[in-house]
């Protein structure tokens, strides 16, 4: 396979008599060890993550955020400080750990004997990442300089560590493997922000790689755009456009997935979704050009310029091109899900600190910072305040670097090359999970 015989695309024609629609509820998810109320039983069989956040979202409607925003035009936003009325309750550190919530695909993508076959599940797992932003129309808290997060999640065999390794530019770097060392899963995040007027942009700078150990392959792709409309009038939704390319590195297969983006004037417009994701075997392009693949769509004003961009319905069916193969399909959200800022069951539990974890994670962990904390909570005015101190802490600490002439020492990730692309990359230098955390920054 090559370049120019995309076996399955993000993005296709519409209109085919060919097509057939099928439900979501129809298709086959993954459902790992979950109980048949969302939670997952521990080891010894009596803890279960949270279902729920400690308190619901708070209200944002007294909040101008035109007000704040209307300077900021054209700016980067992550050298702004935010009002903490922008964010959700995770860490960006957390947010990027979501990408595990489908590891399930990785773990089948090692048991296939065909390359091909692998590749259709790695694609899979890239784009089920972008499923969990959607109404996600919070902003992650940035991560403090020497922050990290780990993940151990031993019903489904893996383990995760993250750092802050750079504050300007924001760089977020992790490292993710198998407890039975079928695949380690890695790279580093550099999110540029910029607000537009009536949107904002993310880039989400840096480049993701999948190593397979029994096969021998490894797997590297970017991230696509993502753009938050409204954010001054209308109804906050969010659109992933650009182009994925996934490489295996091995045999030299790619997959491209094309996400469009909408047309501001377009008398109709296709909104695509990282809904579900099908596959068949190769066919021409004049031969799908017509298929709807993608099913959500909308018609927008048309009357020129417009105050707001019109949300897409949303829509449980997907219709698929005959004779493909359904490989991930997205898990439907908790239906409590809009009150607690649209977070997926996945991010619900991603703060929680379970039963002596306190003594056991390192001190620099988000769940140890006391504004996510507060925000989790719904105290608000606590939130602001903590988070005020510790970035005047942070900004405290690299003005006494400068003077003693220090300069900041990453711990658990170090720079160097990724060695599939060439391009400069962070490393993993081991050994978070020796327990080892004496000489670790005091950030909180």
């Amino acid at each position: 396979m090559n370049s120019e015989e995309e076996f399955y695309d993000a993005e296709t024609g519409l209109e085919s008599d060919d097509s057939c629609e099928v439900s979501f509820k129809d298709a086959p998810v993954y459902e790992g060890k979950q109980t048949s109320n969302g939670r997952v039983p521990s080891e010894n069989g009596v803890w279960e993550r949270r279902t729920t956040l400690p308190a619901p979202m708070f209200s944002r409607n007294d909040f101008s955020i035109w007000g704040f925003l209307k300077k900021c035009i054209g700016m980067e936003l992550s050298k702004i400080t935010m009002p903490v009325v922008f964010n959700e309750p995770l860490s960006f550190l957390q947010r990027i750990t979501e990408y595990m919530e489908h590891a399930y695909l990785i773990h089948k993508a090692c048991t296939m004997s065909d390359s091909i076959e692998r590749m259709q599940l790695v694609a899979a797992f890239a784009v089920s990442a972008v499923a969990s932003q959607w109404d996600r129309t919070g902003k992650p808290f940035n991560p403090l300089l020497g922050e990290t997060y780990e993940l151990t999640r031993e019903d489904e065999s893996y383990r995760l560590i993250s750092e802050q390794v750079s504050h300007h530019p924001p760089i977020s770097a992790f490292f993710a493997e198998s407890l039975s060392q079928d695949f380690v899963f890695h790279g580093s995040i550099y999110p540029k922000l910029k607000f537009w007027g009536k949107s904002v942009e993310a880039e989400p700078k840096g480049t993701m790689t999948l190593e397979l150990s029994k096969h021998k392959e490894a797997y590297t792709w970017t991230n696509p755009m993502c753009c938050v409309h409204n954010v001054i009038l209308g109804k906050l939704w969010i659109e992933q456009y650009g182009t994925v390319e996934i490489v295996n590195h091995s045999t030299g297969d790619k997959c491209v997935l094309n996400f469009k983006p909408c047309g501001m004037f377009a008398v109709t417009c296709i909104k695509y979704q990282a809904e579900c994701l099908a596959v068949k075997p190769y066919i021409t392009f004049d031969s799908i050009q017509n298929i709807k693949y993608q099913n959500t769509s909308y018609e927008q004003n048309t009357g020129g310029a417009v105050d707001a961009d019109e949300m897409p319905d949303v829509q449980e069916t997907v219709t698929m091109i005959p004779g493909s193969t359904l490989q991930w399909r997205i898990a439907p959200r908790p239906a409590h899900s809009a009150q607690m800022y649209n977070f997926t069951s996945f991010a619900m539990t991603l703060n929680e600190l379970e039963p002596g974890m306190e003594g056991v994670i390192a001190p620099t962990d988000c769940r140890l910072r006391p504004d996510i904390r507060a925000m989790e909570n719904g105290d608000i005015d606590t939130a602001s305040q903590e988070k005020e101190r510790l970035e005047e802490k942070q900004r405290a600490a690299r003005r006494e670097r400068a003077k003693d002439g220090e300069d900041w020492s990453t711990r658990w990730f170090h720079q160097g090359v990724n060695p599939y692309t060439g391009t400069s990359d962070w490393v993993y230098t081991g050994g978070y999970f020796d327990r080892k955390y004496s000489d670790l920054p005091d950030i909180y």
